[in-house]
């Protein structure tokens, strides 16, 4: 079962496959737009209304509340209303509990260290995209779970499940899906997805659902954290634009002791400059640098009173670019879901050999977007030969922007 974008469900060979898988541990790895999650999902629900299980307590989990709540949770709400399943008044919306009329509970929760982990104990679990865990946490949850246990991933590389727990247990059902097991998906979806053939590293994993090494990826070793720094000093947006088909994308970008501080503050379509120019109205001002290709765009914001320029362009400036941020220690804040994702899929391209070329594989404009919004407010902090100057006239005085160096 599957959801388009009108939150339609549909019967899927992914959700069969789920339904009968019958070990303590159910192991799911796929590709993109596999239906792993919304399956899972249809399975629980199933749990919870079967009446022969009464008053049983079902975890879902992920690494952070804001992955949580933008993602398992919106689907499960989603899937209860389309089937007509959903009751306001059972959903507590502050412990974001649903209780079913045979008693049952669906939690959403974050256990993301030890000791959340040891805490409470459970009947049915489902660790979403549980490799963005570290083991000993999700081996915690699973020991204080009474029944059955359900994870997912992608299998961009190597982890825990492949290492510590498929080698030394038989109780496990492991199953591998691809977008080939989700008959709801449109073809343009499709299409989308079997146009990066060429790129094989992207399609061994996300294609195939394969378990790949993607030692492709351009940006690794961003340190997580809950929230920004007191200490951090705002010094940057930078921003991507979209509208239609992709999101406009904007980042907060603070110093930090030795590095910086990415915090998404913007990842939305169909947002119009005036709206856009409202986001940052209602911010800490500070630089706004956005795509150098949008003059217009850029004019017209900077005509609603927003100090914004244009990001550098020039032949070979995205690779130093990307060099640039490389070189940096990045903290990422974890409500900072789509562009936490973004950073950890955003692959240079292979070509049909499985080598690596030095071109950022932007097809995805998922990844890409994020990535270079990042890139065009951290790249501004690159020493070059001439300044570059704000344009806004802040009543005649040109302000000092910390960064902005010859």
């Amino acid at each position: 079962m599957e959801v388009d974008q009108q939150f339609n469900f549909k019967d899927t060979t992914a959700t069969q496959k789920i339904f009968g898988l019958k070990k303590r541990i159910r192991a799911i790895a796929g590709g993109t737009s596999a239906s792993k999650t919304i399956s899972i999902l249809v399975w629980l629900i199933d749990y919870c209304q079967t009446k022969k299980n009464i008053n049983k307590l079902c975890t879902v989990t992920s690494e952070s509340f804001p992955h949580l709540k933008g993602g398992a949770m919106r689907d499960f709400i989603a899937i209860m209303k389309d089937r007509g399943y959903w009751d306001e008044t059972r959903w507590n919306k502050s412990d974001h509990i649903y209780t079913f009329e045979t008693g049952n509970l669906l939690e959403f929760v974050t256990m993301n260290d030890y000791g959340k982990a040891h805490g409470p104990r459970r009947h049915v679990l489902f660790v979403n995209e549980c490799n963005n865990l570290d083991y000993e946490i999700v081996d915690q949850m699973i020991t204080r779970t009474a029944e059955i246990v359900f994870l997912d991933w992608n299998p961009s590389s190597e982890f825990w499940f492949y290492t510590e727990m498929q080698p030394n247990r038989t109780d496990i059902d492991f199953l591998t899906l691809t977008y080939k097991d989700n008959e709801a998906l449109s073809k343009i979806i499709i299409d989308e997805i079997e146009s990066h053939k060429n790129n094989l590293a992207w399609w061994d994993c996300y294609g195939l659902g394969k378990l790949g090494q993607l030692t492709s990826r351009i940006y690794t070793n961003w340190e997580l954290i809950d929230e920004v720094p007191k200490e951090a000093r705002l010094e940057r947006y930078g921003q991507d634009y979209g509208y239609s088909i992709d999101p406009t994308v904007i980042e907060a970008i603070y110093r930090y002791q030795e590095g910086f501080v990415i915090d998404e503050l913007a990842y939305q379509k169909g947002m119009s400059n005036r709206t856009i120019a409202d986001i940052y109205n209602n911010q800490m001002p500070a630089l706004v640098i956005a795509d150098g290709s949008e003059p217009k765009s850029n004019d017209e914001i900077k005509d609603y009173g927003i100090n914004i320029i244009g990001s550098m362009k020039g032949p070979g400036s995205v690779l130093q670019g990307i060099q640039y941020v490389q070189a940096q220690k990045i903290y990422i804040t974890r409500r900072s879901v789509k562009t936490i994702k973004a950073y950890r899929n955003y692959i240079w391209t292979t070509n049909s050999d499985g080598k690596i070329i030095n071109v950022p594989d932007d097809s995805i404009h998922e990844w890409s977007n994020p990535m270079d919004a990042v890139r065009y407010g951290l790249d501004s902090f690159r020493p070059r030969k001439q300044p570059i100057r704000p344009q806004t006239d802040f009543g005649g005085v040109k302000p000092f922007i910390p960064g902005m160096i010859a």
